[in-house]
């Protein structure tokens, strides 16, 4: 059997009148039925100092065997490892850069120290003109990862130079209070990682009070008496930065929860209650239009002109009206109805002008029955 250790955080206990449980690293209870193996020797084998069976020959090893198969199930489980593990911080990774308040600064240099890591704690380059950082600064001495810890809200644009440190292969972490309410983001180890921009988008897309928030975070901001920072407090804050970094650095398993690289951690530092939000990174979309402005005129969308002969005049040229030479001849008016018959030249005006009565006239028209030319008397 290649382990035989529980691993850190799991317990077997032996509850009177129902056999054997194990305690879970995550707090919970299992039952263990071991009905032909006698408990002695299976704790004994557990905590590592396996004892021999007291029996022999045959029995011996059916005890064994049944034994063996405990053991694995054990081991399958997740519950048994080789020995303690230890893990060190690897060298590589050893320098780590602190900026900020130093109500933070200098716990959290204590602990990455007692953990095997090498705290530089510097201020970041002031900036003539008062703006951010530059990613040449942060990247001075190259760290391999970056801490930037605030005693109150991030103003607009301090860190976005710090969220470009993932692509350059460095870690960044960092936390930050508002109120009585502190923050601490998930450390961002590659380009698909979570930033500090994406933080604060999706922060004002939870909630209803988007505007008022972003207002807060520009400022100015009134306040009464100011919110001290804690020992208590700070050093909790101190542990969480550290436990990351410690886990990013080692490359850790997983534990229970939110992924470390898609967490976010509200503290509130009245109780030092700790909520687990997740979060996730914002991909990269379309810019927005421009929303149309009220009452403005909409833009008239004209079909194009098409090209004219030169002969026309220019206003014609211009609309691509048709001349009405270039229509379709129009049907001729009853006048000109009237004059496009022809007529026989025999016949009298008055006979040519009933050739072409309408309908109804040429009903009255019909010529009755010639009547007899009444005679002359003598």
């Amino acid at each position: 059997m290649s382990r035989n250790r529980l691993v850190p955080g799991v317990e077997v206990v032996a509850v009177p009148g129902r056999g054997l449980a194990v305690r879970t690293a995550e707090g919970e209870f299992l039952s263990v039925r071991t009905p032909d193996v006698d408990e002695g020797p299976l704790l004994s084998l557990l905590s590592g100092a396996h004892e021999p069976s007291p029996l022999s020959g045959a029995e011996a090893a059916v005890a064994d065997e049944e034994l063996n198969r405990l053991v694995r199930a054990f081991e399958q489980a997740g519950y048994l490892a080789d020995e303690p593990q230890h893990p060190q911080w690897p060298a590589a990774r050893r320098a780590v850069r602190l900026l900020g308040d130093p109500a933070l600064t200098r716990p959290l240099a204590a602990h990455l120290s007692a953990l095997g890591a090498e705290p530089r704690t510097t201020p970041a380059a002031p900036v003539p003109d008062g703006s951010p950082a530059a990613i040449e600064d942060l990247l001075d001495g190259d760290p391999a990862a970056v801490v930037w810890c605030l005693d109150g809200p991030v103003p607009d644009g301090l860190w976005d130079a710090a969220d470009r440190l993932p692509g350059h292969g460095v870690a960044w972490l960092r936390c930050h209070r508002e109120g009585w309410q502190a923050y601490v983001e998930p450390l961002a180890a590659g380009p698909g990682d979570v930033t500090a921009a994406h933080v604060r988008a999706r922060r004002l897309a939870a909630t209803p009070a988007h505007r008022e928030l972003a207002a807060y975070w520009s400022g100015p901001r009134t306040t009464g008496a100011p919110v001290r920072l804690g020992v208590p407090a700070a050093a909790l804050l101190a542990a969480l930065l550290a436990d990351d970094l410690s886990r990013w650095a080692t490359d850790a398993p997983r534990t229970a929860g939110f992924p470390a690289r898609r967490r976010l951690r509200q503290v509130d530092l009245r109780t030092l209650t700790v909520t687990e939000h997740p979060v996730l990174p914002v991909p990269d979309v379309a810019p927005t239009p421009l929303a149309p402005v009220p009452g403005a005129r909409k833009p008239v969308t004209r079909a194009p002109v098409t090209p004219v002969p030169e002969a026309r005049i220019p206003s014609e040229r211009s609309l691509a009206v048709p001349t009405p030479a270039e229509r379709t001849p129009a049907e001729p008016t009853p006048a000109e109805r009237t004059r496009a018959v022809p007529m026989p030249a025999d016949r009298t005006p008055s006979e040519r002008t009933r050739a072409v009565l309408t309908p109804a006239e040429r009903t009255r028209a019909v010529p009755t029955p010639a009547e007899p030319t009444p005679k002359k008397d003598g």
